[in-house]
């Protein structure tokens, strides 16, 4: 996984395109917070993180390598944070520990669990969102998206799905089951009671950029999926989208147009 981790971050800055699709036209797109200060999130990702504050038609977006963070204002409060929904966290590589947990601390945000060793660090944001810091001193960029840690009672199950409907290409990430997609991969950690679906957490839903969204989407329903919102051409932001949700709970928002920015 480290190596397209590495191709996507060697050909810009931090303000590097999103990488090219696997096989299937999909790479990592987004992760949508709905949140009670989307300028307080804008304040971390921005300004301690070192996101691209960019935009998509009147979507304004955190542009980080392999991923875009979206902060939008939640209509009502959150139902809880990330934790105890089926996306537990989004994960981060990092070329320094140090330098990262000075800043985070910095910025008085909760450090949930701090390991030297491994040199490894879990947060909380604001409204409950768990981000995971992990040193890679071989990164060419200060930060890149590595993972989206989903929780879920049947790992290899959920892990087919996502290798089925995407096309990612199944593997590991140490004990964990994963779903190798350009950009990062989504995780699969094991537990024993089903957690929350994301719709209504602070971490709403995450997001697949996709070539040719609307030939994707007929596929999809010819493999029996129901979408919660049926492919669509929105002009306001100048991209083309859909929504669904895996068999676990987790909202999935796919997009065409997000590689541009």
């Amino acid at each position: 996984m480290r190596w397209i981790i590495l191709l996507a971050a060697a050909a810009a800055p931090l303000s590097a395109q999103l990488p090219a699709p696997n096989e299937s036209g999909v790479s990592m797109g987004h992760v949508h917070l709905m949140v009670g200060d989307p300028e307080e999130q804008k304040k971390l990702w921005v300004g301690v993180l070192g996101a691209e504050d960019t935009h998509a038609g009147t979507l304004e977006m955190f542009k980080l390598p392999g991923i875009f963070i979206i902060a939008g204002k939640a209509r009502t409060a959150p139902a809880d944070g990330s934790e105890g929904s089926t996306v537990n966290h989004v994960g981060f590589l990092v070329k320094s520990y140090a330098d990262i947990k000075a800043k985070l601390t910095a910025a008085k945000l909760e450090i949930v669990s701090d390991n030297p060793n491994t040199k490894q660090l879990m947060v909380t944001f604001p409204d409950k969102v768990k981000v995971e810091f992990t040193e890679d001193a071989n990164l060419l960029v200060p930060i890149a998206l590595h993972h989206i840690h989903n929780s879920t009672m049947d790992p290899e199950k959920l892990r087919a799905w996502y290798v089925k409907m995407f096309g990612a290409k199944p593997g590991t990430r140490g004990t964990f089951l994963a779903a190798m997609i350009p950009g990062g991969e989504v995780d699969f950690r094991k537990v024993d009671t089903a957690p929350a679906a994301t719709k209504g957490r602070s971490l709403d839903h995450i997001g697949f950029e996709v070539k040719n969204l609307e030939a994707f989407c007929q596929k999809l329903q010819a493999e029996g999926i129901t979408f919660d919102m049926a492919y669509r051409d929105v002009p306001a932001i100048g991209l083309k989208i859909a929504f669904l949700t895996d068999p676990d709970g987790t909202r999935i928002e796919l997009t065409e147009g997000l590689a541009a920015h």
